[in-house]
């Protein structure tokens, strides 16, 4: 079993940067994939970003191509945390994010993501 707790959401202005932080305990963090998702109002939740784990890829990333370039998810294995760096916010980043972790290959799906946080809200406004 993974807990994951996000944290650092919050209200920034169009153009500004926030840092996400997935705190996890339980199972050993190095060897579970790492994803952010969001979801928006009236949306489906979607793929932002996914970091492998340490024994599958080194730790390789993918994102999504709405947040390339502007987003960097990374971790720290010795802290158990996973994060995602926000910068340029646009107003269609706003979306409740969520943390979700799974053994394995990272995916875009976030059905096959055994693990998740309660999730953390972002408002960007105009």
């Amino acid at each position: 079993q993974v807990q994951l707790v996000e944290s650092g959401g919050g209200v920034v202005q169009a153009g500004g940067s926030l840092r996400l932080s997935c705190a996890a305990s339980g199972r050993t963090f190095s060897n579970v994939a790492v994803a952010w998702f969001r979801q928006a109002p009236g949306k489906e939740r979607e793929f932002v970003a996914a970091i492998s784990a340490i024994s599958w890829s080194s730790g390789s990333a993918y994102y999504a191509d709405s947040v390339k370039g502007r987003f960097t998810i990374s971790r720290d294995n010795a802290k158990n945390t996973g994060y995602l760096q926000m910068n340029s916010l646009k107003p269609e980043d706003t979306a409740v994010y969520y943390c979700a972790a799974r053994s394995g290959g990272y995916y875009s799906d976030p059905g096959v993501y055994d693990y998740w946080g309660q999730g953390t809200q972002v408002t960007v406004s105009s």
